[in-house]
């Protein structure tokens, strides 16, 4: 069994960390922030400043390997998340009654929960278990390499724990969770590392969300309405959440001069209600619980540590937001997080051995989506920035198809559960016919939106 550091205590750190003890590794997690998620989870929520965490508070839909990472390593922890509020929500749940179901429809499930609920549940399982020693508030402060291993010699250096300010920390294997902005890079050229190979994309759009909490006494159904809606120039939607809490959310282009003036909660609002998926939850005349959250900067970046001459380092992998991370559009972090965690849990013997097929593994299952995203978002910043109208006619057709045809409904969800890309989800003849005979009973199809004109958005934004 290996003596393993994880470097972050966030919910890629602490899955990690939790599923490696529970396969009987010896773990220690180093976490800077001395502060962990406990029991008044709003109050956790809403009042624990996270700059380093800056997705922390805006809305989160967790994707089914979520579900069924937890379910098979730490099916405790899945419990309780449940217990604490986080709700299921399968995508055929929008139609009156399930169609018979296939082999993996059972798992096209969507946890609807804020992000911290699932913390909170994950840090107190971490917490129970004898083989995870939590060092919060101590920050690691750089890596220890083995001595007589150079690149010079043809052999990449070996990383053989984390120096901390009480000292150095011995381990077989060092994982790196420690998010998007992990120094980990900076300490392994520092340690004589080839650089790690890494490719970024600017998203080129930004996020505004606030939070509300329907009324014990208040109408709580929304009716039958999509969560989402658009139009040329932004997107808007909601995302049902734990507890009675749901967020309004907007996306827009960074380059959209209005964007500073939705952070006024009023004008944020008034804009939102003019989408029809929001106006339906804010008719339930919720009680806001946020101001306006912004989150703007983002890219989708993969940092790789591993160049066509091999690993530039052994003893060490990065997993998490360290490893791939992408702007929240389709929601894929803490899905690829655990499912990185889960093969560690598996293989950490031969990962701290050899770093290879963890590199290989990674390749092969996460970076698909890590370019889908990067694909999906040169499109959409584009479209946002340019306010175009949707020419992809069979795209469109799809999208609105899919919620009156389960045929269709499926590959979508395929899709965004990460069971297939689109290229091979919508690429079936089963889908072809039920899309043909869907545009065959409309010949006059073509792509609109339900959102606002850009008139009718900007009458609403102070002069």
């Amino acid at each position: 069994m290996a003596r393993v550091a994880v470097i972050g205590g966030g919910i890629s750190g602490l899955g990690t960390a939790l599923m490696l003890g529970r396969r009987g590794h010896a773990v220690t997690l180093f976490e800077q922030d001395p502060r962990a998620a406990g029991e008044d989870l709003d109050r956790d929520f809403y009042d624990w400043a996270r700059p380093r965490v800056p997705q922390a508070d805006q809305p989160h839909s967790f994707l089914a390997p979520v579900r069924t990472v937890l379910r098979a390593e730490a099916p405790d922890v899945y419990a309780d998340l449940l217990a604490r509020g986080a709700h299921e929500y399968h995508d055929f749940d929008w139609f009156d009654e399930h169609p018979p179901l296939r082999d993996g429809d059972e798992d096209l499930i969507t946890l609807r929960t804020r992000r911290i609920v699932l913390e909170a549940a994950l840090t107190a399982a971490v917490r129970r278990e004898g083989g995870v020693d939590v060092r919060r508030g101590c920050r690691v402060r750089g890596l220890a390499f083995a001595q007589g291993l150079t690149p010079a010699a043809g052999i990449p250096p070996r990383v053989t724990g984390v120096r901390t300010e009480a000292g150095t920390h011995p381990a077989d294997l060092v994982v790196d969770a420690a998010g998007r902005r992990s120094p980990v890079p900076g300490w392994l050229t520092a340690g004589g590392c080839r650089p790690p190979m890494v490719e970024s994309h600017r998203a080129g759009i930004a996020y505004l969300c606030r939070w509300y909490r329907l009324r014990a006494d208040g109408p709580r159904d929304p009716g039958r309405v999509k969560t989402g809606s658009a139009t040329t120039f932004a997107a808007a939607g909601v995302f049902p959440s734990d507890n009675d809490t749901f967020a309004v959310s907007m996306v827009l282009s960074t380059a959209d001069p209005t964007r500073g003036a939705l952070t006024d909660p009023a004008v944020f609002e008034a804009v939102a209600r003019t989408f029809p998926a929001c106006a339906a939850w804010l008719d339930l005349a919720g009680e806001a619980q946020s101001p306006v959250l912004a989150m703007a900067g983002l890219d989708n970046r993969w940092s790789s540590l591993t160049d066509p001459a091999g690993p530039v380092v052994t003893g060490l992998v990065n997993a998490g937001d360290s490893l791939v991370h992408t702007n929240p559009t389709l929601g894929h972090g803490v899905a690829l997080g655990l499912q990185a965690g889960q093969y560690l849990a598996a293989h950490a013997d031969e990962v701290a051995a050899d770093p290879a097929g963890y590199h290989a593994w990674t390749t092969r299952t996460l970076r698909p989506w890590f370019d889908a995203q990067v694909k999906a978002d040169r499109t959409a910043a584009q479209r946002l920035a340019d306010a175009a109208p949707a020419t992809d006619v069979r795209a469109a057709a799809l999208a609105a198809c899919a919620f009156e045809d389960p045929v269709v409904m499926r590959a979508r969800a395929n899709v965004r559960h990460l069971v297939q890309t689109p290229d091979t989800a919508y690429a079936t003849d089963e889908v072809d016919r039920h899309l043909a005979a869907w545009l065959a009973a409309r010949p006059d199809f073509t792509p609109t939106h339900d959102g606002p004109t850009r008139a009718e958005w900007d009458a609403l934004i102070p002069a």
